[in-house]
């Protein structure tokens, strides 16, 4: 399974994908412009080659999303929509691991404040736009730090909260997820949710600013998992 990075040049998305490398998977990094993916990839290799990671190879966006066969969104707000409008003849069908997250600092605001859409969360925004094209969205990441991504070798000792429609695309989202070393997918179920879980994001970044940390997170506690309705 190759899994593309759209917009992967960024903290987030190098983050994980060095993350997936170490683990094995093949790994594609998209950038509108190809030379960036290719200067940002090379970095990151010589970043974890001590870890003998499988390769990431680096792409322009379009030629990311047609040569994957999963996708995972990281941009800011500001390019979400040109993004998807860019790989849209590209994805029908395919699963897409949204984390974008609609602070306020998109609109010039507070960058620890969530940015309240129509439809209710950024992902929905994403669904909306590929709704013709069958693609699955899947909340995802959206809620794990740039700088836990970026801790290598350190495992990520939290949660990802995911939600979504489609219950296989959540389980191939959760086996990418947990490639990476303790970090525990939680499906917190459809994809209306999304908002909520987008919401955690400004949350960690306020606590992260008051305690002079980089590395907030949580773990939900107190419920068996293996429980579902």
């Amino acid at each position: 399974m190759k899994i593309g990075i759209i917009g992967g040049t960024g903290s987030q998305g190098i983050g994980i994908a060095k993350r997936l490398a170490i683990a094995g998977e093949e790994v594609i990094v998209g950038s509108r412009k190809e030379e960036k993916a290719l200067e940002v990839v090379a970095e990151a290799m010589k970043d974890i080659e001590k870890y003998n990671p499988s390769t990431i190879i680096g792409m322009s966006n379009e030629d990311t999303a047609q040569k994957s066969d999963v996708l995972i969104l990281t941009v800011p707000l500001q390019a979400q929509a040109p993004t998807i409008k860019g790989i849209k003849e590209y994805i029908k069908g395919k699963i897409i691991l949204d984390a974008t997250i609609p602070l306020e600092s998109a609109i010039g605001g507070n960058i620890s404040s969530l940015l309240h859409l129509t439809p209710g969360s950024a992902a929905e925004r994403t669904a909306e736009m590929l709704k013709e094209d069958e693609a699955k969205v899947v909340v995802a990441f959206s809620n794990i730090s740039n700088s836990l991504l970026s801790n290598i070798p350190e495992p990520i000792e939290c949660d990802c909260l995911i939600c979504g429609d489609d219950l296989e695309s959540k389980k191939v989202a959760k086996e990418i997820i947990e490639k990476i070393p303790d970090l525990r997918v939680i499906d917190v179920g459809t994809l209306n949710k999304a908002h909520l879980i987008e919401s955690i994001t400004p949350l960690l970044i306020g606590l992260n600013i008051k305690y002079k940390s980089h590395y907030a997170g949580f773990r939900i506690t107190g419920v068996d998992f293996d429980k579902t309705d």
